[in-house]
């Protein structure tokens, strides 16, 4: 049994010192790895990453991380990367690691994701330049993460996504919002490369669980969602994650 602690949207400031380093104590004995589903900041500024990046370096357990929007707001994509590398944390995007654990490999694609829409309410490539832009943006982004999934070989495909695969998870959101909460083509990279769990945030008035329109099981763990700093998951081979 695989056990998977996962949180998102976390917004760490420069206030937030030891807010997530206060858990990291006893993390090991709930839990394997450790995922991070993006909007780990306000803005994205270096000092607030540098904060969170001082709380996860006393993880005992692999943190494994994606950005999320909030995280590129001020355009220092590559320095708050680096500052999350530098404490130890692998960072995806539309990139894979893979873990030995228990004598199990467990594959964790990450990507970002985009936004666009959901099958019946969606942009679509066509029209004004800046709409194909958009939708190509998104397309691009969820087939290059769909090829990482297929090129995983391990006993566990898990895909860590800032943006939702579906709107089963943002039940509870505007309607209106949907658009710019995910979109469809990252359900399809995820169903069409066989990954066995999702976990996303962004959604903060969502719901946990959901499925892919194929059956994979979708977790969002967004913190106002889960209202934890993390949940625990479990993996069991070929049976579907289940919280404990």
């Amino acid at each position: 049994m695989i056990r998977i602690a996962a949180a998102g949207d976390i917004h760490f400031d420069r206030q937030s010192h030891n807010r997530l380093g206060q858990h990291m104590e006893d993390i090991a004995d709930k839990a394997d790895i450790f995922l991070l589903a993006g909007d780990l900041t306000q803005t994205g500024h270096p000092d607030e990453m540098q904060i969170l990046a001082n709380d996860l370096k006393k993880s005992p357990i692999p943190v494994i991380a994606v950005l999320g929007n909030h995280d590129y707001h001020v355009d220092q994509v590559s320095t708050v990367t680096q500052i999350l590398k530098d404490a130890g944390v692998t960072v995806l995007e539309r990139t894979s690691t893979i873990l030995t654990i228990k004598g199990e490999t467990i594959g964790i694609a990450g990507a970002k994701g985009f936004c666009g829409g959901f099958i019946g309410a969606s942009g679509s490539d066509f029209g004004e330049p800046e709409m194909k832009s958009f939708m190509r943006h998104s397309r691009t982004e969820a087939r290059q993460l769909e090829q990482v999934i297929k090129d995983l070989d391990t006993d566990y495909k898990i895909v860590l996504l800032h943006y939702s695969p579906t709107t089963q998870t943002l039940s509870g959101e505007k309607k209106e919002v949907y658009p710019f909460l995910g979109c469809y083509y990252l359900a399809e990279a995820v169903d069409y490369g066989k990954a066995d769990i999702v976990f996303h945030g962004h959604a903060h008035g969502g719901i946990e669980k959901g499925n892919t329109p194929g059956g994979t099981p979708v977790r969002n763990v967004a913190q106002p969602v889960i209202r934890h700093a993390f949940n625990i998951y479990t993996l069991e081979r070929k049976l579907n994650p289940t919280l404990s």
